[in-house]
């Protein structure tokens, strides 16, 4: 019994008496609620714990936070896991994911910090860090710990890495480091649950709540609609960077959103749950008949057709391209990151619209558009 304790990362709850809070589609992430606290696991999406472990065949303990109101005494007997007083009053967030959601929420005031501004899409960020009233703490790969030492935040909001290990000196600042593993996850809605987590954190759950049940209710009605269409297109998405192309896989969020939407995906037989890279020929070879091709990309202005097709070649020998039936998204003028990875229902309907253009009547598409 003593080495299924110890093979859990942080020690155990198990012999707490606490109740499951129910998740329904997120795998790397549980919630527990104790006597004036709640447990909230997070796994190890790149490790599997061992075989004597009660997580065989799942992802290892990544990190256990003990979330205690902020207004109440810590109680005596709490377990093992790093303590977090909610609501969280002074974070530094790490992501514009996660700062387009903390809004969203209602929670924004909390933000006091932020890494890697220059990717805050979000346009009150940029205004607040101008004045001062957020503070710019550098680099994500190499913050400016003089000024997180002096904002003293309740927390950091940051997306791990494999490896990421303890996070060298920012680890050792006695900061809890909320680990925000959610970009793991391999299915759009298992995403998306993670509000929860954060509405939590920021003493924000009902409105959590309350918004991923309308997600979860428009995604599953969405995808309802075409449940039983037979003439399904052959679909390729992104394009290649230097001599690669990264491919998502089937068990990724794309491919299940892909899936969902009724597509038939030329890559549904690679069973990765993340992107994988291919050589750009090896791509084309397939892909060079699909119906039709979206890609992401992010540049000032909007790409055209003869700028596609001069990047290389084998663009202009695609048949998506030669009928136009091509999709691009401008990350730098939509917020694609900012809402599609919390708002999945709206990333579906930009898909079903795309594939199947009669069956959403009236949608008009938000991130992509038919290329020029």
């Amino acid at each position: 019994m003593l080495s299924v304790l110890a093979s859990c990362k942080g020690g155990s709850t198990a012999a707490f008496n606490e109740e499951d809070i129910e998740l329904r589609y997120a795998r790397l992430l549980t919630l527990k609620q104790g006597d004036g606290y709640i447990v909230a696991e997070v796994k190890d999406p790149w490790k599997e714990a061992p075989s004597n472990s009660p997580l065989q065949g799942e992802g290892r303990l990544l990190h256990r936070y003990i979330l205690v109101p902020r207004d109440a005494e810590v109680p005596k007997n709490l377990p093992q896991g790093e303590l977090v007083r909610t609501p969280l009053q002074k974070t530094i967030v790490y992501t514009s994911v996660h700062t387009g959601l903390i809004d969203e929420l209602g929670g924004y005031d909390a933000i006091k910090g932020v890494c890697d501004k220059e990717y805050m899409y979000l346009d009150k960020i940029q205004a607040d860090v101008a004045s001062g009233k957020i503070t710019d703490c550098g680099l994500g790969t190499n913050p400016d710990l003089e000024k997180i030492i002096d904002l003293n935040p309740d927390a950091i909001l940051l997306s791990p890495f494999e490896n990421a290990g303890s996070y060298g000196k920012l680890g050792k600042l006695g900061i809890p480091i909320i680990e925000c593993a959610d970009y793991m996850e391999n299915s759009a809605l298992g995403r998306a649950e993670w509000m929860r987590f954060y509405g939590l954190l920021l003493g924000k759950e009902k409105e959590a709540e309350s918004l991923f049940r309308a997600v979860e209710d428009d995604y599953n009605a969405t995808k309802a609609l075409v449940g039983d269409i037979k003439d399904k297109p052959t679909v390729v998405t992104e394009k290649k960077y230097g001599s690669t192309w990264y491919v998502a896989g089937a068990n990724s969020t794309v491919g299940g959103l892909l899936a969902d939407a009724g597509a038939d995906y030329i890559f549904s037989d690679e069973p990765a749950s993340g992107s994988v890279p291919y050589s750009p020929e090896v791509v084309f070879d397939r892909a060079q008949q699909a119906d039709i091709w979206m890609f992401k990309y992010n540049q000032a202005v909007d790409i055209t057709s003869q700028q596609l097709a001069s990047e290389w070649g084998n663009y202009g020998k695609m048949k998506a391209f030669t009928t136009g039936n091509v999709y691009q998204c401008n990350l730098s003028l939509v917020p694609y990151y900012e809402e599609a990875p919390f708002h999945p229902n709206i990333l579906l309907k930009e898909y079903v619209k795309i594939l199947h253009p009669d069956v959403l009547k009236g949608y008009e598409l938000r991130y992509y558009k038919k290329l020029k």
